[in-house]
């Protein structure tokens, strides 16, 4: 018989300490949802990782619509418009953009918009800091198109979605970055929508507007550190500029803003029933093909999604397997792909938003031996 304690607490031992968490609401099993790992990062060296997000672990896109869903159905009912949602880069622009589907036709005068760490041609609307992160630095576009741009300007509510808060900083340091810098005078309330939440209300308690959480789980953590253990040390992956590859001008997703989705990543593209079928999107490159993955599943494949990113993490715990190569953006920074090098699949779709030539061979090369077939699907 299971213990209900052990049901709602989680620790795990790590090289330089012990992190213990305690659920106080939701109804999922904790190690449903994420495993730990270890960053990198000497400012923060644990890591929680999603089971249910398609970035570090390849998902089902059923899996992630439901949790889409899930989120959705816990949302406030009423709302005053126009409502700006907005998704952190990197790790959240999916499942920011996916909340967003799943709400936009109850609020029609909603937007969705997404930081970034890749600038485009535009105006910048604020900036702000993520503090413990490997990439600390984000950017915030107005949308061109004038009905957009009129929703953010304008917006009533704000929703603020990541895939977990743990102190609520960043989530602060943004909202004081849309009053301040972004002037955006007339919000009335916020709401914070995470996967996990273990900030124990800290937005609420400091923000001056109303506040509302949604989670599928919450509750608090705690942090032993081993003394004297060794920090990890962190490649140099803080970089927020433009790359010797232009993104590609089609911004369609929520770098620029989005209103409905484009659907219009590789249309024609066909499944093969019960093929083992891998989509891999790039970077913040991850709302188009992940809806790409999802109407291959509905056609019969057995497919999976996930993502590049530039976060580094140690191989052990959630993560089995790692790939490690250059950037497509021309940065010349080290990006990885976790926990697909140790499975197999029968082809691989690479989903980038730069031109072809941008894609570092080595991770061509790696790719060819975990499946037999892999193609670049490139969004111009």
């Amino acid at each position: 018989m299971v213990n209900p304690l052990e049901e709602n607490t989680y620790c795990r031992t790590l090289s330089t300490g012990m992190l213990n968490v305690m659920r106080k609401n939701g109804m999922l099993k904790l190690e449903e949802l994420f495993e730990i790992a270890e960053r990198r990062n000497p400012k923060r060296s644990f890591l929680f990782v999603s089971k249910v997000l398609g970035r570090h672990i390849p998902v089902s896109p059923a899996v992630m619509r439901a949790v889409y869903c899930q989120l959705a159905d816990k949302f406030p009912t009423e709302l005053e418009g126009p409502v700006l949602f907005i998704g952190m880069a990197e790790t959240a622009v999916g499942l920011g953009a996916g909340v967003y589907d799943e709400l936009r036709k109850r609020f029609p005068d909603s937007v969705y918009l997404t930081s970034t760490r890749h600038p485009v041609e535009g105006t910048l609307l604020c900036e702000f800091k993520e503090a413990h992160s490997h990439a600390t630095d984000h950017l915030l576009y107005l949308p061109h198109d004038a009905e957009m741009r009129h929703r953010v300007m304008n917006a009533k509510t704000v929703v603020l979605i990541d895939d977990e808060a743990t102190t609520g900083n960043t989530f602060v340091n943004l909202l004081a970055a849309l009053q301040n810098d972004a002037k955006l005078t007339c919000l009335e309330h916020v709401v914070t929508v995470t996967l996990t939440d273990w900030s124990e209300e800290a937005v609420t308690n400091r923000c001056p507007l109303p506040v509302s959480h949604v989670s599928l789980v919450n509750g608090s953590w705690s942090w032993e550190p081993i003394p004297d253990a060794p920090l990890p040390q962190m490649p140099e992956v803080n970089v927020t500029a433009a790359g010797k590859y232009n993104v590609s001008a089609k911004q369609t997703w929520g770098r620029l803003g989005m209103i409905e989705p484009a659907r219009d990543l590789s249309p024609a593209h066909a499944a093969i029933a019960g093929e083992r079928l891998l989509v891999l999107g790039s970077s913040e490159f991850v709302w188009e093909p992940f809806l790409l993955a999802e109407r291959l599943q509905q056609k019969g494949a057995d497919v999976k999604f996930s993502s590049t990113t530039r976060s580094p993490i140690a191989i052990g715990f959630a993560i089995q397997s790692a790939l490690s190569f250059s950037d497509n953006y021309g940065l010349g920074i080290p990006n990885y792909a976790y926990n697909i090098a140790h499975q197999s699949f029968d082809r691989i779709l690479l989903c980038i938003e730069t031109p072809r030539e941008s894609i570092d061979p080595a991770l061509i090369t790696a790719l060819e031996k975990i499946a037999p077939s892999v193609e670049v699907l490139v969004y111009e």
